[in-house]
């Protein structure tokens, strides 16, 4: 089980958007659990500020240290609460995500190596950022889901709670599709067809139909890496050198 805590200005967006299909039927089953900590509730302003003018000028507000740096801790002290109450009172710090444009880009080993953790602490900005000093403070891992501004961290908050949360047993009713999409192995996943069998004059290919599952997953693989080879070159090329006995015999057949 993963258990998600995101520190957030807006906690029912984040609530309402993970409440939903596959991740809201996990949270129910108890196979993940989604807080939302409002960031604002943790300031000592008595108006509920958390934002203040950047040193040194600029553009802009930015979210100040100290109310951040309490709602961290209070995250920290539910869970540390939670393993008591089970009777496992470790104090392993807890991976905390901050999500930024300026980290290290989101991908699906990324997900995997997420999905492996109890606890998952994610931090999701506004405005021009946040105090650098909290950041220094409890911050382990610095992510970013693409090269492009977003107005907040929730909405790439969201993207990679649901990418982990697929990763975890039990939340996928079919646990083998998550081990056969995209990107597993570096290849883009197949195509894929359901009824009716032709659909404006468009058929489904012959060997899905013919029962012989070698067949099928030699097809599956085929043109995956058939896709994978088009349109995106560079997942392709590390496919290859992880696979360098095949392609030693594909250069062979060629010959």
């Amino acid at each position: 089980m993963t258990n998600f805590h995101i520190l957030t200005l807006f906690p029912e967006m984040v609530l309402r958007g993970l409440g939903e299909s596959i991740i809201g039927r996990a949270g129910a089953a108890g196979h993940i659990s989604i807080e939302a900590l409002n960031i604002r509730d943790y300031t000592l302003d008595k108006h509920k500020k958390v934002d203040d003018y950047p040193y040194g000028g600029g553009a802009g507000m930015l979210m100040q240290a100290q109310p951040v740096y309490d709602a961290y801790l209070e995250a920290e002290r539910r869970i540390l609460e939670r393993k008591e109450k089970e009777g496992r009172p470790d104090k392993k710090r807890n991976r905390v995500i901050y999500v930024t444009p300026q980290g290290t880009t989101f991908h699906q080993q990324m997900a995997k190596d997420f999905a492996e953790e109890e606890d998952l602490i994610f931090l999701c900005g506004h405005y021009e950022g946040i105090d650098e000093r909290v950041l220094e403070a409890i911050v382990t891992d610095q992510v970013s889901i693409g090269d492009y501004v977003l107005t907040g961290g929730e909405l790439p908050a969201m993207v990679m709670v649901d990418a982990i949360a697929r990763m975890v047993p039990g939340v996928l009713t079919n646990q083998a599709s998550g081990e056969t999409e995209s990107f597993y192995d570096n290849l883009l996943e197949y195509p894929q067809y359901t009824r009716p069998e032709i659909w404006q004059d468009r058929a489904v290919p012959p060997v899905l139909l013919s029962g012989d599952h070698a067949k099928v997953d030699a097809w599956r693989l085929q043109m995956a890496k058939q896709r994978t080879r088009e349109r995106r070159p560079d997942l392709y090329a590390l496919y290859e050198q992880a696979h360098p006995a095949e392609e030693k015999k594909k250069k062979l057949r060629n010959r």
